[in-house]
């Protein structure tokens, strides 16, 4: 009869290895289509903005919910989405698809949806709904607030057409393509205007040797591409040496293998050396895993399994995710991939992580903080969903970054202790130095400290920067600082200090905007908006955190300071969404300045964010509190762009600073739609 039974197995810590030079593939969409999306994919703010700052509300932390518990929600869910749909006034074309669940200690819940329209898939028409205990809808978070209706659903170009397309722009990245599967006909919403489309997702293996899982969208009118993301999702990390770790295995007879019975089933197995399929479960005639030397296969298994459970339990118990879909069900691990493949990888297809071994098959990446930034791949994909492009990969990859960070600081592992290095025992340059640095990412030499308007169109791994620094000053602060022997060092963009609240406060901000506020095709201001958001929720839009998250953000170029934050000018801000008639009346968004004395100075910054489909038709003013207008925007100026997210300088000199300021705006013509997202006003 077969048993099964939680047993314990050791890994050896290795004898020191002499260090060389390995050279990292950093995979990623070679050719990053992102300008035309990342213009305009702020998370929206909150429907309605507090008249006055909000508390800390206890309530706003979510609960631990058993894999039945969330089960229910998703179901009660489901009955309701027809309903949900009417309150939120989507059409009858359009269905709702539920597809992730937060519940917050007071109640409230957060449902993630997917959208069809006309039973097609809307690829941009995610949002999340937060709802009351009561059972009032409070606040809608879109990827786009515009319409999703396309002018037609029946497509002119052929199927056969748009793969052979797809396929020829997967040979651009690969040695070998293939088509997964056949294209589907979807609505491309998520730059604008929507359109009937084709995704199609395009196999074989990137030229590294990753496998790839491109997705190509077709114009199903023009023949067009219109935009491309690869779904395998890489992190290159470091093969630390854990030590003498216990494992949770299975006893089955005589014979023991890497399952986790604890952890929903997680399983790791062994390529060995293959590129496809499952590979082999480890297993053994006894509960002892590898002696630490990579030559053993088994050693970098044991590895594998630990970060694995590590993360794991990283996530349920600091942030109340039983794995990674919040069911329940682990996901699995394959080592040993390829030969000399030095990169280790998330795929949604097979729901695993997969890890090589290095140059010269003697590094295995197998390390904790490898596993994290692997497994929170999967995190993401079954929450925000950011797509592995433009300014939302790099969020994507900064997210697997920070928490591959916070759970080597929550592993406690005397072998491997906590820091805010990327891949700093690989030894990837073959000089001792990490391969990213979170305190000042540009000391890799590729990445960026700090957002610009092309961010978005270099690899993901170096635009995941400006996140992965905001994270460093919200949590240690700027300036010099050692934490665990490593010294940082950590500078802002505008030379102004940033006070730390805590790594264990920062990541409870960064899970909660991850997985209620980010939407797939965030950028850096929606980040910003949805970190804000959380914090505001979890300690009040009036507290210490509140100003940190303003001021973090600051320092890598995403938005203002908190009013009067060490010099930097004081901000008033409105996140209300405030929507913009298609070519009717004009309409106003508030803001009270109060506390100035005199007037407002000739140097008055007024932040703009306004969605909207075709710029050219919108004239915008600032509203003095006397009247007068100033214009920042004409009608007919921008032409077909979508969105503006600008600065812009005004004399204001004349005006008595403190009333009420209005952003006013008008569409003047017909056929697109928008809304207001945010505007702030600073003084200087």
């Amino acid at each position: 009869m077969r048993s099964s039974s939680s047993r314990r197995a050791t890994s050896h810590r290795p004898a020191p290895r002499t260090r060389r030079t390995a050279a990292v593939a950093l995979a990623g969409v070679a050719a990053l289509i992102a300008a035309a999306v990342q213009s305009g994919t702020a998370v929206a703010a909150p429907e309605k903005a507090p008249s006055a700052a909000s508390k800390a509300n206890p309530g706003s932390e979510s609960v631990r919910l058993t894999p039945a518990q969330r089960a229910a929600l998703i179901r009660d869910a489901d009955a309701a989405k027809a309903e949900t749909a009417k309150k939120l006034g989507l059409g009858a074309e359009e269905k709702l698809v539920v597809r992730d669940v937060v519940k917050d200690r007071d109640g409230t819940v957060h449902t993630r949806y997917e959208r069809t329209y006309d039973g097609l898939p809307v690829l941009g028409g995610d949002l999340v709904v937060e709802t009351a205990k009561s059972g009032a809808t409070r606040d809608v978070v879109k990827a786009v607030r515009a319409s999703v209706r396309p002018a037609t659903t029946t497509a002119a170009l052929p199927a056969a057409k748009a793969r052979k397309q797809a396929l020829t722009a997967g040979r651009a990245e690969a040695r070998t393509a293939d088509i997964n599967r056949e294209p589907r006909k979807v609505v491309w919403a998520a730059s604008g205007k929507p359109v009937v489309a084709y995704e199609t997702v395009v196999g074989g293996f990137q030229h590294d040797g990753t496998p790839q899982e491109l997705h190509v969208v077709t114009d199903a009118t023009t023949g067009e591409k219109l935009y491309e993301w690869e779904a395998i999702e890489t992190g290159t990390g470091n093969t630390v040496y854990s030590g003498t770790v216990d494992l949770t295995t299975t006893q089955s007879g005589s014979t023991y293998n890497l399952t986790d019975g604890a952890r929903g089933g997680h399983k790791t197995y062994n390529l060995n050396r293959g590129t496809s399929g499952t590979g082999t479960l480890f297993s053994g005639p006894d509960d002892i895993w590898g002696n630490g030397s990579p030559s053993n296969l088994e050693s970098a298994g044991a590895d594998a399994h630990y970060g694995a459970a590590l993360t794991w339990d990283y996530y349920k118990n600091v942030h109340g995710r039983s794995g990674i879909r919040g069911d329940g069900v682990g996901a699995y691990s394959r080592v040993h991939y390829g030969n000399n493949y030095v990169n280790a990888f998330w795929s949604d297809s097979c729901f695993c992580m997969t890890y090589g071994d290095g140059s010269g098959n003697a590094n295995p990446l197998t390390s904790i903080d490898v596993a994290a930034h692997e497994m929170t791949h999967g995190l993401t994909s079954n929450t925000a969903g950011l797509v592995y492009s433009g300014e939302s990969g790099g969020l994507n990859e900064a997210t697997s970054d920070i928490f591959g960070s916070t759970v080597e600081f929550f592993a406690k592992n005397t072998s491997d202790v906590g820091d805010y290095l990327i891949g700093e025992e690989i030894d990837i340059n073959g000089d001792g130095t990490p391969l990213r640095y979170m305190d000042k990412p540009s000391k890799d030499g590729a990445s960026k400290d700090a957002w610009y308007s092309g961010i978005g169109s270099i690899d993901v791994h170096y635009s995941s920067g400006p996140a992965n620094h905001f994270f460093y000053l919200l949590s240690e602060g700027s300036g010099t600082k050692t934490i665990n022997g490593v010294t940082y060092n950590s500078p802002t963009s505008d030379g102004l200090p940033v006070t730390g609240i805590g790594r264990d406060k920062a990541e409870k901000i960064w899970f909660r905007a991850l997985t209620t506020k980010f939407t797939s095709n965030t950028n850096y201001a929606g980040a910003r908006t949805g970190t804000l958001a959380a914090t505001g929720e979890l300690y009040g839009t009036d507290s210490a955190e509140y100003k940190a998250v303003q001021d973090a953000w600051a320092g890598v170029n995403v938005g203002a300071r908190s009013g009067g934050g060490g010099g930097g000018g004081t901000s008033f801000e409105n996140t209300a969404d405030v929507a913009i008639p298609d070519r009717g009346s004009a309409v106003t968004s508030s803001i009270t300045v109060s506390g100035r004395t005199g007037n407002a100075p000739s140097n008055l910054q007024v932040a703009v964010d306004i969605v909207h489909t075709y710029i050219g038709d919108l004239k915008v003013d600032l509203v003095a509190p006397d009247g007068t207008a100033y214009t920042l925007k004409g009608y007919g100026t921008g032409g077909s762009a979508d969105n503006i997210n600008t600065t812009y300088t005004v004399n204001a000199s004349s005006e008595v600073a403190n009333g009420v300021w209005k952003l006013r705006v008008q569409d003047n013509a017909a056929a697109d739609t928008g809304h207001i997202n945010s505007w702030k006003l600073t003084f200087p």
